[in-house]
């Protein structure tokens, strides 16, 4: 192993006693061994920090525990706590897979960004919504969101790009937009199912006006205007056709 860890993995919390534990057995059990994992959280109220302080944790865990302006605001904190290679986003009640370390272990160049598959997890039993998942051209990220814990973004995209405090929800969106539009960064997939994604969480299951606003301008300078102009063709046509 190399001075700096290959991935550092970042959780911000907030009230998440219940899962946190889960969360980190979850990482503790990956044959890949070469990270480490930083914890932000927003000054929980339960024992969520009580469980982070006194895990056994078999790799580096570094934490800060803090008011903070929300999800992304806590993602940039941790950013800047970070010394890996790559860094991965995860939630709290999100688990990793086995395949997680297998796309871990292909990891080589620090200028691309590297991603797989999600699965659905929904407690509730309900059936699976169809989560976008796959390979993603520039168009289709135009179309919708890559689910965010499929990626795992080298460094360097962050020395270049912040989540933007602006959008509440998706501010992960947004960057992906811009880093799918970004020709520093190639982008190879592997069809590796990476983590299992709870889908009562924050993200999946409330809107962003202010991105869906802005959303338009966002693909216009950051896909270029080939991509805008099918995007808004296609958006049209699904406004006609609920009309």
């Amino acid at each position: 192993m190399s001075a700096k860890p290959a991935i550092s993995i970042i959780i911000a919390t907030y009230n998440t006693a219940k899962d946190i534990s889960g969360c980190l057995d979850a990482i503790a059990a990956q044959p890949f061994k070469d990270l480490e994992v930083v914890i932000v959280d927003g000054g929980s109220t339960d024992h969520t920090m009580d469980l982070v302080t006194s895990y056994a944790a078999p790799f580096p865990l570094k934490w800060l525990s803090e008011k903070d302006n929300g999800i992304y605001d806590a993602l940039n904190k941790g950013v800047k706590m970070a010394t890996g290679r790559w860094l991965y986003f995860l939630g709290a009640d999100d688990r990793l897979l086995p395949g997680f370390s297998e796309l871990a272990g292909k990891l080589q160049d620090e200028q691309a960004v590297y991603y797989g598959i999600t699965k659905e997890y929904h407690p509730d039993g309900r059936a699976p919504i169809g989560l976008l998942t796959g390979k993603f051209s520039k168009y289709r990220m135009a179309k919708g969101a890559i689910n965010h814990q499929a990626i795992l973004y080298p460094a360097a995209v962050f020395q270049r790009y912040t989540y933007n405090l602006r959008y509440a929800v998706y501010s992960d969106y947004e960057l992906n937009i811009r880093v799918w539009g970004d020709a520093r960064f190639k982008k190879i997939f592997y069809p590796i199912p990476v983590v299992s994604y709870n889908m009562t969480g924050f993200s999946a299951n409330n809107p962003d006006a202010v991105f869906l606003a802005e959303k338009p301008a966002i693909v216009r300078e950051s896909l270029g205007w080939l991509v805008y102009v099918r995007f808004m063709m296609k958006e049209w046509k699904r406004r006609r056709k609920q009309s």
